[in-house]
């Protein structure tokens, strides 16, 4: 197996994205029986297509984030963090019962890289709108959404393939750029922790509001039509080292946590870039900090999209 050369251009080339999985949904029912569990359409999904999707338990919170796209006619791969695929199999599988589908981790089959920068475009031919999956050969090559402006992608390929022929990018740099795209991952740190809307999964395109039926829908589609959403997740920056599941403390109520970290990623020796669920009323005035009461300042930073104030819910 080839391996990349040393890269000093920073976020440019590509990583083995090791804490990644992709599960596989195949059989007859495959479509039908992942449109009934996951908040995403997946029967009107084509070929040449992903899409960004989540798993609910019945109370409407977050059990893991997936990225979806068909493999072939009957067909689907399911990429997720990997601490959560071993929970994420045995729970589908509970629920096939009669469908003509089988769920099975095909990590060991298949490796998953980020890809990054200019070096990866010219080498794939660029182009690529976010979220298209592309075949090359035996590899899957999915266009993700720019983060500070650099366009990413991942590519699914055979275990014992060779690697393209591209600068090594270091897995400090992927993680800055996932954190920076504002599209979170669940892990198994947050997973059960968030309603989709908590942590803007439906402003990044993982949820279908017309597609019918799934687990915690009820409680998802009254949270974005019926409730006022007072949590919503934001970008930050903040000194020391963050860890998704961490808690965050607001100044003027420091007896009880006002939000979570969502994603973190180690952005120098002293900082850290992080994903954080907070109340909507917390941003208004007072500070917010890491960990506790008194920990480190986080410090707000743009999103690459909009996020609704309650009032706009």
């Amino acid at each position: 197996m080839s391996h990349p050369q040393d890269n000093a251009a920073g976020n440019d080339g590509i990583v083995r994205l090791n804490d990644w999985a992709m599960l596989r949904a195949r059989g007859a029912d495959a479509a039908t029986f992942l449109q009934g569990q996951l908040t995403q359409d997946v029967v009107g999904m084509a070929i040449g297509e992903a899409r960004l999707s989540g798993y609910c338990s019945a109370k409407g919170r977050l059990l893991a984030s997936f990225i979806v796209w068909r493999l072939q006619g009957d067909e689907f791969g399911l990429l997720c963090s990997g601490d959560v695929a071993g929970a994420m199999v045995k729970r589908l599988s509970m629920y096939v019962l009669r469908s003509r589908c089988r769920i099975d981790d095909a990590s060991a089959e298949w490796s998953v890289y980020g890809l990054a920068g200019p070096s990866p475009q010219r080498w794939c031919g660029g182009g690529d709108r976010p979220w298209q999956a592309r075949q090359l050969g035996d590899a899957w090559w999915i266009a993700l959404p720019t983060a500070e402006q650099v366009p990413r992608w991942l590519l699914v390929q055979p275990t014992q393939a060779d690697l393209p022929d591209l600068p090594a990018l270091s897995e400090a740099a992927w993680r800055a750029l996932e954190v920076s795209s504002g599209v979170p991952r669940i892990t198994a740190a947050t997973a059960e922790h968030f309603v989709p809307q908590m942590i803007n999964f439906e402003l990044v395109g993982g949820v279908h509001f017309q597609k019918g039926c799934y687990p915690g829908q009820e409680v998802v589609a009254r949270s974005q039509y019926r409730g006022t959403i007072k949590r919503r997740m934001h970008l930050f920056a903040t000194n020391g080292s963050a860890q998704a599941g961490q808690e965050v403390f607001h100044s003027d109520d420091p007896a009880q946590p006002a939000g979570m970290i969502v994603n973190a990623a180690d952005v120098s020796s002293t900082g850290s870039r992080v994903l954080a669920e907070v109340k909507l009323s917390s941003l208004a005035s007072g500070t917010l900090h890491l960990g506790q009461p008194h920990g480190p300042l986080l410090e707000p930073l743009p999103l690459p999209y909009p996020v609704p104030t309650t009032a706009d819910v």
